[in-house]
């Protein structure tokens, strides 16, 4: 077991080896994601009523 001061210097000591995004590259990947999230609600909307319409069809024509 490592005591917890020196469990604390090797958690600084390996956050200090992270490599963070800028500002600038995060609110690039943040605009990308929202734009991807768009896209994908919008296919899936489609998708959900094309098939709503068909499944509407086939029913009225059993009648």
């Amino acid at each position: 077991m490592v005591n917890p001061v020196e469990f604390m210097s090797q958690v600084r000591a390996e956050a200090n080896k992270v490599t963070w995004p800028t500002r600038r590259e995060t609110l690039i990947t943040t605009g990308l994601v929202l734009v991807m999230v768009i896209f994908a609600s919008i296919f899936f909307v489609s998708v959900d009523q094309g098939l709503r319409l068909l499944v509407t069809f086939i029913l009225q024509l059993s009648h």
